[in-house]
């Protein structure tokens, strides 16, 4: 078996950020591979990414890598060519790059163009691809259509599922850059396949665009410096999404099914995988109580007149004192107030998704096999958290 490099676009995102540490931790096994390049487009030091520092595998951070550079397809590649030591030595493709667009068709173009770009280079630049990993997500299956959403009668999802119907699958960017996947493997010595969590917690290290637990993290622990520990705080969401059923998945989970997924072609290729924390889905109202305690809150149910604090809007309206709590704890500045993070999708989590999603588990563990892993909500949550308040963005 020859020497594995894994190379992973978008590794200062939720899931491109565990692959980076999982693989430097050991996963799946110390001698898995012999190296690993993260690469990122804004600029990412060690100190802020909270990798571990090992001897091995090799590691390589580069910034600065622009897919969709004007210069091209030949400028990407000089790129990669000049910043990435080994790039002939690719094997292992963790493609966790994405540009948002609130137009569908433009979405859908970016991203599609960003696969295109990415995998491409790598096939140019390395005679030894092996393996390509896409992540989706549950809006493959229609979650974020709402009242529309398809398979509510079909429920737990499963990855044989037939695609949304028009006229909403044209505008599914997810389905552009499988087909085009499926269409840049035939023939070739590499493969690929798609992994489908639903909604990810987890920690990044510089702001994200979707990263819920930042938000409610920094919402609690302002929460609880502002009424204090033992206060009740009401869950920010609906009654109605109170009791609905997901399965959540955190970002160590994710990263695991990936990698693993990836080593195995024989048995992944052009497959689709559910990936979740638990076959068993769970709800808000066993979550939140569970959230709330690490920063010593009592989280209770909706309040009865729905007007319990939002978490984006209650950071709004208390910057100052969240600056106070910068201060006094030694926290990273412009975590609460940033450009690049969509605080209000916490919300919208909470609210938009109320009704039940769960998936089924059983695709995906029967691939994973021996390595298989379940953890639970506590873990999940208070891994993600210790993360945070370890890179000293929430006190």
């Amino acid at each position: 078996m020859g020497e594995k490099h894994a190379l992973i676009y978008g590794a200062s995102g939720i899931t491109g950020w565990s692959i980076t540490n999982l693989i430097l931790k050991g996963y799946p096994e110390d001698d898995t591979f012999s190296s690993v390049t993260a690469l990122t487009n804004r600029p990412l030091d060690m100190v802020t990414a909270q990798w571990p520092k090992v001897e091995k595998p090799e590691f390589q951070l580069a910034s600065g890598i622009n897919i969709l550079t004007l210069k091209g397809q030949q400028g990407l590649e000089a790129d990669l060519k000049r910043k990435v030591a080994n790039i002939s030595k690719i094997t292992h493709v963790y493609f966790f790059a994405y540009i948002i667009d609130s137009d569908p068709a433009k979405e859908s173009q970016i991203n599609k163009e960003l696969i295109r770009r990415a995998v491409s280079a790598v096939e140019n630049l390395s005679p030894n691809l092996e393996f390509v990993v896409l992540p989706t997500g549950t809006k493959a299956y229609g979650v974020h259509l709402g009242d529309k959403f398809p398979f509510a009668q079909d429920l737990p999802l499963r990855e044989s599922l037939p695609r949304i119907p028009e006229p909403y699958a044209s505008k599914m960017f997810y389905y552009h850059q499988t087909d085009m996947l499926s269409e840049m493997a035939k023939g070739k010595s590499w493969t690929w396949c798609e992994v489908i969590p639903d909604s990810i917690v987890g920690f990044v290290p510089n702001n994200n665009v979707y990263c819920v637990a930042q938000t409610i993290g920094m919402y609690l622990a302002l929460y609880a410096e502002l009424r204090g520990k033992g206060a009740k705080c009401p869950f920010p969401g609906s009654e109605k999404s109170w009791n609905i059923l997901s399965n959540e998945t955190n970002q160590d989970t994710v990263a695991k099914v990936a990698i693993y997924a990836s080593l195995h072609p024989e048995t992944t290729s052009e497959q689709r995988y559910n990936a979740a924390d638990n076959s068993q889905p769970s709800s808000w109202s066993k979550k939140w109580p569970v959230i709330c305690e690490y920063f010593g809150l009592k989280g209770t149910q909706p309040s009865a007149d729905g007007r319990a604090p939002q978490p984006h809007e209650y950071l709004a309206e208390h910057i100052d004192e969240w600056g106070e709590l910068e201060r006094k704890h030694g926290l990273v500045g412009g975590c609460a107030a940033n450009d690049r993070t969509y605080a209000a999708f916490a919300s919208v989590i909470m609210h938009a998704l109320n009704f039940d999603r769960q998936m089924d588990m059983s695709k995906c563990h029967e691939m994973w096999g021996p390595k298989k892993e379940e953890i639970d909500i506590q873990k999940s949550w208070f891994t993600t958290f210790d993360r945070f308040r370890k890179a000293k963005i929430v006190p």
